[in-house]
């Protein structure tokens, strides 16, 4: 698990101007175009926040910095393994949003076998698509945003279970300060996507 991830959002019409095949392209071309003046050098490094382009692409896309990840997927991987770890010790009704949230996001399920990927937009051929680890249509991110509302009030009764069934000495995602911390800026990225229309793709770095 050892790769990193940018989560961006991005204006789905902006990237529907190309064919599927060029989409991922277009987005990691304007990803990566720092040495073209795109990001501002001079700002500081943010944590739980928003980074915005400047130039041409500035009002299509931008990216989320979470909190204490260091741009690892690790911290995402670990809470859907911590979730599994708490999951059936928590209220039915929590339980099931939380399914239904991580599933859409960074959990594989108990199979393994839980596909990130909206089908349809992005082009089908594995070499195009390598390296997307997340991509969810503008209606997708309206249904994962409203689940966030529905039970995001509710985490507090898990801190029990999860010190009990999942917490950890040390390690990603140890304590459930670090999930519910790693959940919110999840519910930031998907109410800015929501609010704009825009859908989300995690690119590996």
């Amino acid at each position: 698990m050892g790769l990193d991830i940018n989560v961006l959002i991005a204006d789905w019409s902006w990237l529907g101007e190309v064919p599927p095949g060029e989409r991922v392209s277009r987005l990691r071309h304007a990803w990566y175009a720092d040495e073209t003046g795109l990001w501002d050098h001079d700002a500081p490094a943010i944590e739980g926040g928003w980074v915005w382009p400047q130039g041409p692409h500035s009002t299509s896309f931008a990216g989320y910095e979470f909190r204490g990840t260091l741009g690892s997927f690790k911290a995402h991987f670990w809470a859907g393994e911590r979730w599994e770890s708490v999951r059936d010790h928590a209220d039915p009704s929590v339980r099931a949003g939380l399914d239904t949230l991580l599933l859409g996001l960074i959990w594989g399920g108990l199979d393994g076998e839980a596909e990130h990927i909206d089908p349809g937009f992005f082009c089908d051929d594995p070499a195009v698509t390598h390296g997307v680890l997340l991509a969810r249509s503008p209606r997708s991110v309206r249904g994962l945003a409203e689940m966030w509302e529905r039970v995001r009030l509710r985490l507090g009764g898990l801190r029990g279970a999860y010190d009990e069934h999942a917490a950890v000495p040390q390690g990603w995602v140890s304590d459930f300060d670090e999930f519910t911390g790693l959940l919110d800026d999840w519910g930031h990225v998907l109410s800015e996507a929501a609010w704009r229309g825009w859908g989300i793709v995690g690119l590996r770095e």
